[in-house]
C-alpha cells in the first residue's frame, strides 16, 4: 500500500489505506474453489442431507401442498335454508311459521325449542321483577319516583307494593304488566324437534378459474331423500337430530338451554381433475362455549301484539330458547400454473446446497487438520499483469518445474488482503489412498510451499 501523505495523521493514513484496499477488492472476481474430500462419513452426511431436502420438496411441497398450482381461497357463496316439520307442546300444535326465526331462511336460522311465555301484557302499573337489582323494598321511602333502571322493566312510581307471590315487596313500575317472571308459562317444543328437516342450498363460484358448482345435483328429486356423505352427498336435507348428534351434543339438554351449531361446508377442489371430483364436505360443531355459564346457551325475546275490543292493546311476551344453525362456507381451488412450479423448483434446487454448507462447516470446524483444509479452500491468486517484470519466471532447462516454481506461475498463491477472498483452482484430498502408501512421486517443494504440498500433512487428513 502507498505510504500516507505528509501531514496526514496516522489514523487518517490507516483509514485511507483501508479504503483503497476495499475499493480495489470491490473489482475482484470471486469463484468457488472445489475440493474433493474422500471421506465416507462426511460424504454420507452430505448425501443424507440432500436426500432429506429432496424428499421434503417432492413429498410435502409438491404432493401434499400442491405448490405447483395457482390457488384461490374463499369462494363466493350463496346460502338458502328451509325448515320443515311440526311439533306439539302441552296444549298446542306448532308449525314451522311459529318456531323458525327468521322465516325467510338464510345462512343463519333459529329453531325455537322452548318458550317462557308472559301472556296478556297491557300498559299499566305493577310490581317490578324481584330479579332486578335493588327492586325490593319495605316502604315507599325505598322507591324513588321517576327512577329508571336500565336492567329493569319500566319507570318507578315511588310506591312499594306486594310482589306477585310470596311475602316480598318490590317497587311499583309503569310498564307492560305483568312483567316477565310474574306469571310466566313454560312450553317445551323439543319433543318432536329432532325430526325437523333442514334443506341447505349452497352455490359457490371461484372467479379466478371461472368455476361454479352447487351442492344439489341436477335432476335431483329432493322429496324422498336425506343426506348421507357416502351414498347421497348431493341431497343436502339434514335432520336436526342428526346435526346435533354429529356436533357431539345431547339434544334434550341443548333444547332446554339453547346453543349455536355450525354447519361447515368445505369446497376443496383440484381443478386439474374432472368437475365430478370437486365435492362438498360437511362437518358440524358447537360454536358457543359449552362450559362457560356466562356465554353458553342461546335465547332471544319477541312479542306478539293484538287488540281487545279494538281499543286496548295487548301483547304476549315470549322468551325463546332454541338451536341456532350457522352455515359457514369456505374452501380452496387450485390449478396447475407454470410460474409457481418454476419458483418452487428453483427453491428446491437452491436448498440442496444446504448440505454443502453444513459439510463445509463440519470440515473446517471439527475434523482433524481443519487448518490444512482451510488453507486449501481459501486462496488468493493474481493474473500475470501483477508481476513486476510482467512475465512469470521460467524453470531451468532439462527438468520439469518444481512445486515451488509452479507457485510463481500466473496463478500464484499470495497472502490475502483485507476485504477480498478469491478462489480459482481444484484440489483433491484423498484420505484413503494416502494411508495405503501408494503415492505418486512428487518433486521436492520449495521451503515457502511446504505448508500446501507436504504429503505427510495430506496423509494425516
Amino acid at each position: 500500500m502507498a505510504a500516507a501523505q505528509p501531514g496526514l495523521p496516522a489514523g487518517a493514513a490507516v483509514v485511507r489505506r483501508l479504503a483503497r484496499g476495499c475499493w480495489s477488492a470491490f473489482w475482484d472476481y470471486e469463484t468457488p474453489k472445489v475440493i474433493v474430500v474422500r471421506n465416507r462419513r462426511l460424504g454420507f452426511v452430505h448425501r443424507m442431507v440432500q436426500l432429506l431436502i429432496l424428499l421434503y420438496f417432492v413429498w410435502y411441497v409438491f404432493i401434499v401442498q400442491k405448490s405447483y398450482q395457482d390457488s384461490e381461497t374463499g369462494p363466493e357463496s350463496s346460502i338458502i335454508t328451509k325448515v320443515k316439520g311440526i311439533t306439539i307442546s302441552e296444549h298446542k300444535v306448532w308449525d314451522v311459521e311459529e318456531y323458525v326465526k327468521p322465516p325467510e331462511g338464510g345462512s343463519v336460522v333459529s329453531i325455537i325449542t322452548r318458550m317462557e311465555v308472559t301472556p296478556s301484557q297491557t300498559l299499566g302499573t305493577c310490581p317490578e321483577s324481584i330479579r332486578v337489582h335493588s327492586s325490593t323494598c319495605h316502604s315507599d321511602d325505598d322507591c324513588i319516583a321517576g327512577q329508571l333502571d336500565m336492567q329493569g322493566n319500566g319507570i318507578r312510581t315511588g310506591h312499594c307494593v306486594p310482589y306477585y307471590h310470596g311475602d316480598s315487596k318490590t317497587c311499583e313500575v309503569s310498564a307492560w304488566c305483568p312483567v316477565e317472571d310474574g306469571t310466566t308459562e313454560n312450553q317445551f317444543l323439543g319433543k318432536m324437534a329432532p325430526n325437523f328437516t333442514i334443506l341447505i342450498k349452497n352455490n359457490i363460484h371461484y372467479p379466478k378459474f371461472k368455476f361454479s358448482k352447487g351442492n344439489i345435483a341436477s335432476q335431483k328429486n329432493l322429496k324422498h331423500c336425506t343426506f348421507d356423505q357416502d351414498s347421497d352427498p348431493y341431497c343436502p336435507i339434514f335432520k336436526l337430530g342428526f346435526i346435533v348428534e354429529q356436533a357431539g351434543e345431547n339434544f334434550t339438554e341443548l333444547a332446554h338451554k339453547g346453543g349455536v351449531i355450525g354447519v361447515i361446508i368445505n369446497w376443496d377442489c383440484d381443478l386439474d381433475l374432472s368437475e365430478s371430483e370437486c365435492n362438498p364436505k360437511y362437518s358440524f360443531r358447537r360454536l358457543d362455549p359449552k362450559y362457560d355459564p356466562a356465554s353458553s346457551g342461546y335465547n332471544f325475546r319477541f312479542a306478539k301484539y293484538y287488540k281487545i275490543n279494538s281499543t286496548t292493546t295487548t301483547r304476549t311476551l315470549i322468551k325463546a330458547y332454541g338451536i341456532r344453525i350457522d352455515v359457514i362456507v369456505h374452501g380452496q381451488a387450485g390449478k396447475f400454473s407454470l410460474i409457481p412450479t418454476i419458483i418452487n423448483l428453483a427453491t428446491a434446487l437452491t436448498s440442496i446446497g444446504v448440505g454443502s454448507f453444513l459439510c463445509d462447516w463440519i470440515l473446517l470446524t471439527f475434523m482433524n487438520k481443519n487448518k490444512l483444509y482451510s488453507h486449501k479452500k481459501f486462496d488468493k491468486v493474481r493474473t500475470p499483469s501483477h508481476y513486476p517484470q510482467g512475465q512469470p519466471p521460467n524453470p531451468p532447462s532439462g527438468r520439469g518445474p518444481t512445486l515451488g516454481e509452479l507457485a510463481e506461475l500466473p496463478l500464484a498463491v499470495q497472502p490475502p488482503r483485507p476485504c477480498s477472498i478469491s478462489a480459482l483452482t481444484e484440489q483433491v484430498v484423498d484420505t484413503l489412498d494416502l494411508h495405503v502408501g501408494q503415492r505418486l512421486p512428487v518433486p521436492e517443494p520449495s521451503q515457502q510451499d511446504s505448508t500446501f504440498t507436504d504429503p505427510k500433512g495430506l496423509a494425516q487428513l
